[in-house]
């Protein structure tokens, strides 16, 4: 008689990306996620496949469509780059505000630790990232193209060093700085972009 499922699987793989997001990947037990998902380990392994690591990229890759992808597309959906910018940044600064429990980013918290991961989820980190860097390089010729944005700026550099700002609030927004510290570091990646202008 085959296997079937008596489950739904995004139920499921939401609460497995929920512990790994609150434990991290080394600190996370199958015990805890078969805890989380009242499954057996036999069930979550023919569901999902075999191993801890499998788990945490099925994580990985629901978080980050429903997180980085689907902020980037809300983002470039508004046409004034400047805007776009702003609301991000600010959006940043509330999250770390609302984030009680101090969790951050699972997709920054995971690349603080890229490499004892096996070399799926390192592809999957870089290529997130380097999404957000092309996304901000795009922006970036937008408000260049449209007047808003100095030529002087340099695109590339500068989406880069825009991705590690976004890293930084994340990180430090765990509880080493305040919301003013935050938002001070904020309003210094939006400079990157206006400062020449």
């Amino acid at each position: 008689m085959p296997w079937e499922k008596s489950f739904d699987e995004k139920t499921v793989i939401n609460q497995i990306m929920e512990v790994f997001w609150e434990k991290g990947y080394a600190a996370t037990s199958i015990s805890d996620l078969t805890e989380a998902t009242g499954l057996k380990r036999g069930s979550l392994y023919n569901a999902f496949g075999n191993g801890k690591q499998e788990l945490f990229m099925r994580s990985l890759l629901k978080y980050d469509t429903e997180q980085r992808a689907a902020i980037i597309k809300r983002l470039e959906a508004i046409e004034d780059p400047i805007v776009a910018f702003d609301t991000l940044f600010d959006a940043l600064v509330q999250q770390a505000m609302a984030d009680t429990e101090k969790k951050g980013c699972l997709l920054t918290n995971t690349a603080l630790n890229i490499t004892q991961y096996e070399e799926p989820v390192q592809i999957l980190i870089k290529k997130g990232m380097d999404e957000f860097a092309a996304f901000f390089e795009r922006l970036i010729k937008r408000g260049q193209s449209s007047g808003q944005i100095s030529e002087s700026v340099k695109p590339k550099p500068t989406s880069k060093a825009l991705v590690t700002f976004v890293t930084g609030i994340r990180v430090m927004s765990r509880g080493v700085f305040n919301k003013t510290a935050l938002k001070q570091a904020a309003e210094q990646a939006k400079a990157l972009i206006l400062a020449h202008n």
